[in-house]
């Protein structure tokens, strides 16, 4: 029995439709954790099919990632539709921020997509038609509310975004861009007075440009906290 495909696809059987959906989520889980050095055979072995199946459902591994990439939109408009519909702008302004922020800091693989070369400005056109809109929606209901400073523009979220995502790539600590998302909240608000303790800081003292959390320019080890 053949199965619904994507617009322009012809339809198919259910176990060519099985072996896509594994290779889609294999390719989730090994891009998350290599980025996208990892090759559609590693994709495939992680799967548990063959080379061949791989092929036979993505021409090639520029194929697959934009499928990914594609499955990721579709959850970060989902995210971003529930945030317009939330009765307080502000909150869901932040929390739209924040989902989005958590799924870049545990997912090499789409951090390298949004700051890649290639097809990078094919997927930012992607992004501009699906989630800009809701973005911008998002920005004028909470200036409306009166939270978020006037000068605020929606371009500034995305700019956040790579920001935040720098974190995990220079210090290695997934949940330290929690910190820096909420200075940079308290930043846009009209009124950060009161804000939110902010999470904890680095996992070491002493730290510099051009060193992380393994060293130091002395070659010293860093003092913990």
């Amino acid at each position: 029995m053949a199965e619904p495909a994507e617009p322009g696809r012809p339809p198919l059987r259910r176990d060519a439709e099985l072996n896509r959906r594994r290779l889609m989520a294999a390719a989730r889980e090994v891009f998350r954790d290599r980025g996208l050095s990892a090759t559609l055979d590693d994709v495939a072995r992680h799967a548990g099919v063959g080379v061949g199946t791989a092929y036979r459902r993505f021409a090639n591994k520029e194929e697959l990632v934009d499928a990914v990439f594609e499955d990721m939109i579709d959850r970060v408009e989902a995210s971003a539709r529930e945030a317009a519909a939330d009765p307080d702008p502000w909150h869901g302004l932040a929390s739209s921020l924040e989902k989005v922020c958590e799924l870049q800091a545990h997912d090499r693989g789409l951090r390298e997509v949004m700051l890649g070369t290639g097809k990078a400005a094919q997927r930012h056109a992607l992004v501009d038609r699906r989630v800009k809109p809701l973005v911008d929606l998002l920005i004028a209901r909470a200036k409306e509310q009166g939270t978020l400073r006037a000068d605020a523009e929606p371009l500034d979220l995305p700019m956040i975004q790579l920001m935040v995502a720098a974190v995990t790539d220079h210090t290695g600590e997934p949940g330290l861009w929690r910190r820096y998302l909420r200075l940079l909240l308290d930043g846009m608000r009209t009124q950060p007075d009161g804000a939110e303790p902010l999470p904890p800081g680095p996992a070491f003292r002493r730290y510099g440009p051009g060193w992380g959390p393994g060293e130091n320019p002395a070659g010293e080890k860093p003092t913990r906290s």
